[in-house]
């Protein structure tokens, strides 16, 4: 299976040292700075969930993003570079990208329009703007532990949100980049 991810142009050196590349904290506080903890948050819960999908290696705390079209993957930048990748299929957790989206926002995933809709009715009762301000406070638990448990839908191929997917691996060997891009 085809798939592209942009990294770091120093991603080529590890990839030529080591033979290998995983996403390690550092990496991921660099790139997104203040943010990093936020991301961590999501990141964390879906590795958790996601080892039981596809298994991660034990030194493996974070997934690399791919893009499993070259119409949607990212374009590269003046510090970043494309790999064009060459993997098991096996080894790519595929998920719909408007529930992932909804996700890193810490929104409610919802089942559909009308779940959607009764979730925000009831968030309208508490005066709460969105599902964002509900999981960031601290005075709405059982509220956070329904959008925490609507993250599961992540992963349930049944129904999309989008028609839009993007996929995860769990590392990156350099036997496995076809071209380099940028």
């Amino acid at each position: 299976m085809k798939v592209w991810t942009r990294q770091d142009r120093g991603i080529i050196g590890i990839l030529e040292n080591e033979g290998r590349y995983i996403a390690k904290k550092e990496y991921i506080e660099m790139k997104m700075e203040d943010c990093a903890k936020f991301y961590f948050e999501v990141y964390s819960w879906y590795a958790d969930r996601a080892k039981g999908i596809v298994p991660k290696p034990d030194d493996v705390c974070f997934p690399v993003w791919v893009s499993l079209s070259d119409d949607f993957m990212l374009q590269s930048t003046e510090d970043a570079v494309i790999l064009e990748l060459e993997v098991d299929s096996e080894s790519v957790i595929v998920m719909d990208t408007d529930k992932w989206d909804r996700m890193v926002n810490f929104w409610y995933v919802p089942l559909g329009e009308r779940d959607e809709e009764e979730f925000e009715m009831k968030l309208k009762r508490y005066g709460i703007a969105n599902s964002s301000a509900a999981y960031m406070s601290g005075f709405y638990p059982h509220l956070k532990k329904e959008i925490l448990r609507s993250w599961e839908r992540l992963f349930d191929n049944s129904y999309s949100l989008s028609d839009m997917r993007q996929g995860t691996i769990w590392e990156i060997r350099s036997e496995w980049v076809r071209s380099i891009i940028g």
